[in-house]
């Protein structure tokens, strides 16, 4: 059986790691590379940076800050935010990083999915969607519409229906960001988060909301996740990797031990 994997997810905004309630109201917690070489060594299975305002200001990915992770950790990495382009994709694993997330850019142009994957291989092209919930479910059958530019614009685009599109385009993962969990710390959006995994065939890694190490465990067990993204819960130092992995130890969750 395959194990479920954690992992630690770093918002960035200028070049400090930040964390926020429904993408606003962000505080700063510290730097990037320390934090990512803690939450390594404390047993984490992978990490992901978002440059959280590089496609909302429309610049490239800091290049530089990608290197340092990669000097500074021995895990998989993913990284999003300010990615336009297959180059850019190639820029940013050759410097280190094993996955590319693209969110707003593959809603504008989806064909960018395809490309990375013919060009990399599926499994470095993630998906990134924010899907909020919708009222209309004529328009919505799934309930919820995706967003994108960190929340600042609807799309018309059933959540559903888009992770579908964006498996038959080549994408190897999907991550599930429910803007109406992200970081309230209330529990993962279990209703969502199955139904795009019981929809699609690569793995789904559910994030927003994660609060406590049962809140992990309930997202593996009722909504079949893959992985589970966790930030706010771990950034606070209320909780740790190891302490998460102990819980899901404990309810029978096949886990990764690294201590």
């Amino acid at each position: 059986m395959l194990t479920k994997r954690i992992i630690p997810c770093l918002d960035i905004r200028n070049k400090r790691v930040t964390k926020g309630v429904k993408f606003q109201n962000n505080v700063e917690l510290g730097d990037p590379v320390t934090m990512a070489a803690g939450y390594c060594a404390d047993g984490c299975d992978e990490l992901v940076f978002y440059d959280i305002t590089a496609s909302a200001e429309r610049r490239p990915i800091d290049i530089e800050m990608v290197k340092e992770v990669a000097r500074a950790i021995h895990i998989p990495f993913a990284v999003g935010g300010g990615i336009s382009t297959v180059q850019d994709m190639s820029r940013v694993l050759l410097a280190g990083a094993e996955k590319i997330s693209v969110n707003s850019l593959a809603v504008m142009n989806p064909a960018i999915i395809a490309e990375g994957a013919r060009a990399f291989g599926r499994q470095c092209i993630v998906l990134g969607m924010d899907p909020v919930r919708a009222g209309d479910l004529v328009r919505f059958p799934s309930g919820y519409e995706v967003t994108i530019r960190g929340f600042r614009e609807r799309t018309g685009l059933d959540a559903l229906a888009w992770a579908k599109r964006a498996e038959e385009l080549g994408a190897g993962e999907i991550v599930v960001n429910s803007v109406d969990a992200d970081g309230t710390r209330r529990g993962f959006e279990l209703a969502l988060t199955r139904l795009i995994s019981e929809a699609v065939r690569i793995p789904v890694v559910a994030s927003g909301g994660a609060g406590s190490p049962a809140h992990v465990v309930e997202v593996f067990r009722d909504a079949h996740a893959d992985a589970a993204i966790v930030a706010g819960m771990i950034h606070t130092g209320e909780y740790t990797i190891q302490a998460i992995k102990a819980a899901m130890t404990e309810a029978g969750i096949p886990v990764r031990r690294v201590w």
